[in-house]
């Protein structure tokens, strides 16, 4: 029972599928080689085209600091370690060749850590966790924002926080949007029965928890998969292997929890005092998340972007999937931030460092709000020529006045990627092109390419050629399609994986690299049989819709094996007093909150605690069998025959082989 009921369960948050590498290994012993001579004249020509040399993001990455956390470690409960800074110590160095040295300026600014007066009254904790924890003084305590990832993090941040600021208690907590590093660490400031018991206000955007919970819940194992490749799961860091996301430092993998809202902001602008604290929310919804707001703080003169701005260009389209995000939107709430804040004096954020002063802030917002606008514009205005998402990614060019400015640099997002994105959101997957509406499956392409190119040996023999040349991309395509056909090829696997290392020590991009090294891993090594921990989740999953839960039950009932049969259940869960009927017809799972139907084949009776235990494990066969907290009445035969419908999905299947 407990195996089965698992299946009832499809949640990935966004970055439980990464961790770091086993101790003990380094970039060497994984296989990665050496930078080829391509790849270091590549990597000079970027660092002769930009002023790398200007020394003003660093000035103000350090400014206001007013301590740092000497050899911070941070342990779960176990002793595992989290997070240590020690581990990217390498980058105080200069740029070596197995990096764009675009990438390792941003990465080098990502690493500064400390705690940080941004004005007086804002301080904001960084280099703890991927995101910022921001702290404002209010008239008797401390207002909380986004505080990072997990329990210990945060709990580390708020505990070095406090020892340099005053003892004052914490009286708000604002979760800006509805990614999990800006919320998963709440418990590690505050838990849920000290919020209610000292009334603590909990601001979030409209539909907060609704995201919070259930944005990976249909297609969650495939993106906690996809995840791993972006965020470089099995990389260690190192100068051949993980740098940085270009977004912030590597994320931590602890517990997570969520607090429930007290107060949602549902438009613009939303002004309230909270503490004493004049606050004027922006609320925008469908830009970097689905529930996102920002917001001014007129007595401070301080505008905080929350993740609608940020130090380099974000993604429209994330690399381990996701719903393509709308840059016109998001340009326009940049826009609005600009006519409604214009007299901000100093610019901070969820991620990165501040920006001080009218001036290079107005020139800041201006900038991020063009960048966004022109990707869409040009793209579409290509597309409306007939170019297709790959003809447009390889045309198009940002204009100097957006390109050349740091912040705007493709560390996260990428001008290719997220124009595609822009094809995607108005035009879809397809370009329009019939000999690519139904194309063969890659296996049985890839085995047609290979006779069509003279076979292994030549083919081979020809991508070495290319590879001393340093024609990567092409080396990668072809090479793809060797080991498609043989994915048992070891030459070509070896040669790929090299291919693959040259391409990510040349990406700008910290998830192109970790996309291209994790790649380069999977092929020398093979896929890991290593997985996330639900349980590391618990109090994120209390919290969850039950609905959505039968919604992931419903993207994993096996069509053809269901042809023919139908079956009705009641989920019944006792102290809700919230009954769920299962409906199977036409090879389709419905679901319903309803009363229970009398004439169900089975009723299932169980408490919402059990089901979520049940769900992350804890709750073993035997419990469930004999516990009074579960009863099953009906065909228990008809519930077996049900349940064996259910495909359990495989959380390591294959990217770059069959």
């Amino acid at each position: 029972m407990k195996q089965v009921l698992i299946i009832l369960l499809s949640i990935s948050i966004l970055f439980l599928a990464a961790c770091s590498p086993k101790p003990g290994e380094n970039a060497d012993s994984m296989g990665f080689s050496a930078p080829t001579r391509q790849t270091m004249d590549k990597n000079k020509a970027v660092a002769e085209a930009l002023p790398l040399k200007d020394s003003r993001d660093f000035e103000q990455a350090q400014k206001g600091l007013i301590a740092t956390q000497k050899g911070l470690k941070v342990r779960d409960d176990t002793g595992v370690v989290l997070r240590d800074s020690g581990a990217l110590a390498f980058l105080q160095g200069d740029s070596p060749s197995s990096v764009n040295p675009s990438l390792w300026r941003q990465a080098k600014l990502n690493n500064i850590q400390g705690l940080f007066e941004v004005t007086p009254g804002i301080y904001q904790v960084r280099g703890f966790d991927l995101a910022n924890m921001t702290l404002i003084q209010g008239k008797t305590g401390w207002i909380i924002v986004d505080p990072l990832t997990t329990r210990e993090t945060a709990s580390a941040a708020m505990a070095f926080a406090r020892k340099h600021l005053e003892p004052k208690p914490i009286r708000a907590i604002i979760f800006t949007h509805s990614h999990i590093d800006h919320f998963g660490g709440a418990l590690g400031v505050m838990s849920p029965e000290e919020a209610l018991k000292e009334n603590i206000q909990v601001i979030a955007p409209k539909g907060f928890m609704e995201e919070a919970t259930s944005e990976n819940i249909i297609a969650g194992t495939a993106m906690g998969r996809r995840a791993e490749y972006q965020f470089g799961r099995f990389l260690p860091s190192s100068e051949r292997a993980y740098i940085d996301t270009g977004l912030g430092s590597r994320v931590a993998f602890g517990n997570y929890g969520i607090l429930s809202p007290t107060i949602l902001v549902d438009h613009t602008p939303r002004e309230m005092t909270v503490d004493g604290v004049r606050f004027v929310f922006q609320y925008a919804p469908e830009s970097e998340a689905p529930a996102e707001m920002a917001f001014y703080l007129p007595d401070f003169k301080a505008y905080c972007g929350a993740e609608i701005l940020s130090r380099n260009m974000h993604n429209l389209y994330t690399l381990r999937g996701a719903k393509v995000r709308d840059a016109v939107k998001w340009s326009g709430y940049i826009h609005d931030a600009m006519e409604l804040f214009g007299d901000a004096e100093v610019y901070f954020a969820s991620h990165h460092w501040p920006v001080w002063g009218k001036v290079q802030i107005h020139d800041f917002m201006e900038k991020q709000r063009d960048l966004y606008k022109y990707i869409h514009d040009q793209t579409m205005r290509l597309a409306n020529q007939g170019l297709t998402p790959r003809e447009i990614s390889a045309q198009i060019v940002l204009p100097d006045s957006l390109g050349k400015v740091f912040y705007n640099r493709g560390y996260y997002g990428t001008l290719s990627h997220n124009s595609k994105a822009v094809y995607q959101y108005y035009l879809g997957w397809y370009d329009g092109n019939p000999a690519n509406l139904n194309p063969l499956p890659p296996e049985d392409s890839a085995k047609r390419y290979v006779e069509y190119m003279g076979g292994a040996d030549k083919i081979l023999e020809k991508a070495q050629d290319s590879f001393n040349k340093g024609e990567y991309q092409w080396v990668a395509e072809v090479l793809n399609h060797l080991v498609f056909a043989q994915s048992d090829n070891k030459k070509a696997r070896g040669l790929l994986a090299k291919t693959y290392d040259q391409m990510g020590y040349q990406a700008e991009s910290g998830v192109w690299r970790s996309e291209y090294l994790s790649a380069s891993y999977e092929l020398r090594h093979g896929v890991s049989e290593k997985e996330a921990s639900m349980a590391k989740a618990l109090e994120i999953m209390k919290k969850t819709p039950v609905s959505g839960f039968f919604d992931s039950m419903a993207v994993r009932l096996n069509g053809p094996k269901a042809e023919g049969k139908s079956m009705v259940l009641n989920v019944n869960f006792t102290d809700l007093a919230e009954n769920h009927i299962l409906t199977l017809k036409n090879s389709v799972l419905h679901h319903k909150q309803s009363s229970p139907d009398p004439h169900a084949d089975v009723t299932l009776a169980i408490t919402h605690d059990l089901f979520v235990r049940l769900l992350i494990g804890e709750a073993g066969l035997k419990e469930t069998i004999f516990s009074d907290d579960l009863n099953v009445t009906g065909s228990r035969m008809d519930l077996l025959k049900f349940l064996m419908l259910l495909d359990k999905p495989d959380s390591q299947f294959n990217i770059i082989e069959p």
